[in-house]
């Protein structure tokens, strides 16, 4: 057992965040801040110099690289840190990627205090560390049946991919507007999603695109 604080790496886009979480951190002798990003670019900069245990992630970084993203690319280099996702986003498809990138857990910034703390010291140990929301969501995700999608609904969600509004959809399938959204409602089901884009990236990382 070690004595060595947490090396941790803190990476969000709103300054104000940062220095909360920094101000927060440091009640907590355990755990030592190295650094600081704004960016997903500048989060995979500084864990390469800094080599930190834990990156602490958020999801939506503005512009540039998104926290999926980033945390693919931590994970999948040498010496590579475990990340923890503190976003405000709990849907599946948001969690989903997370999980898929790599994220060792992935916590709502809507947790007191201390269960950050514990989420970071979990994360340094490479152990799993889930809001109970978002623990819940997994575990019924598992128990799920895996969705299937019809061909008309694959064939929407590819025109949906190449950026077409329904109408658009609609004259390139020769079906109605009214049926484009009937189609759309369930496949934002089927995908766990409520959103054109969270469906676009559901579909892209479960490969149910050509």
């Amino acid at each position: 057992m070690t004595d060595l604080p947490v090396r941790l790496l803190v990476c969000d886009d709103h300054a104000v965040v940062r220095a909360g979480l920094l101000a927060l951190l440091d009640s907590e002798p355990d755990i030592e801040v190295v650094g600081q990003a704004g960016t997903g670019e500048e989060a995979l900069a500084l864990a390469a110099r800094l080599v930190p245990d834990v990156v602490l992630m958020d999801l939506q970084l503005g512009e540039g690289m998104d926290g999926v993203e980033t945390t693919r690319r931590l994970t999948g280099g040498p010496a590579a840190p475990h990340v923890l996702v503190l976003t405000t986003y709990d849907t599946d498809a948001d969690i989903t990627r997370a999980i898929e990138a790599g994220a060792t857990g992935y916590l709502l910034k809507a947790e007191r205090p201390e269960e950050l703390f514990a989420a970071i010291r979990a994360a340094a140990q490479g152990r799993t560390a889930l809001s109970p929301p978002v623990a819940s969501r997994v575990m019924a995700n598992l128990r799920a049946p895996r969705a299937v999608l019809t061909n008309r609904e694959r064939d929407i969600l590819g025109q949906l991919a190449q950026g077409l509004g329904n109408r658009d959809i609609a004259r390139a399938l020769f079906i109605s507007e009214a049926t484009v959204k009937t189609h759309l409602g369930r496949i934002y089901d089927k995908l766990g999603v409520d959103t054109r884009a969270g469906a676009v990236a559901v579909a892209k990382e479960r490969r149910l695109l050509p």
